[in-house]
């Protein structure tokens, strides 16, 4: 019963040894000059400014959040239409309400604000 999972288990072993062999090989090879400036905070050229701890925007995270919302609504679209001649007028309506509360909530965000970016 197991036998057709052979090539399965036959591949993540072959994938783990070459993830392994990869990080031993460049721990054995790579050079080791540690120095004060390779240890010393680097900001896209600059010396760091600020604290990293430092308050932080949360709009950046809320933007975030709602691309990820939107972009797993495509996500889900994708499925749907590719069986759709075989789900039937159900499944439409569901994936016009599915939409619609989609809609609702983007127009609410809308309104509060949250993609005004100042």
């Amino acid at each position: 019963m197991l036998n057709g999972y052979w090539p399965i288990l036959l591949f993540l072993v072959v994938a783990g040894a070459i993830g392994v062999a990869l990080i031993v090989i460049g721990w054995i090879a790579g050079p080791r000059r540690p120095s004060a400036e390779k240890y010393s905070p680097y900001e896209c050229g600059f010396e760091a400014f600020e604290d990293a701890r430092m308050k932080f925007d949360v709009r950046y995270y809320l933007i975030a959040i709602l691309f990820i919302l939107f972009d797993l609504e495509i996500a889900f679209l994708f499925p749907w239409a590719t069986v759709f001649p075989r789900i039937g007028i159900v499944a439409l309506i569901e994936m016009f309400t599915f939409l619609l509360l989609l809609v609702v909530g983007y127009v609410y965000v809308w309104k509060k604000g949250a993609l005004e970016w100042d």
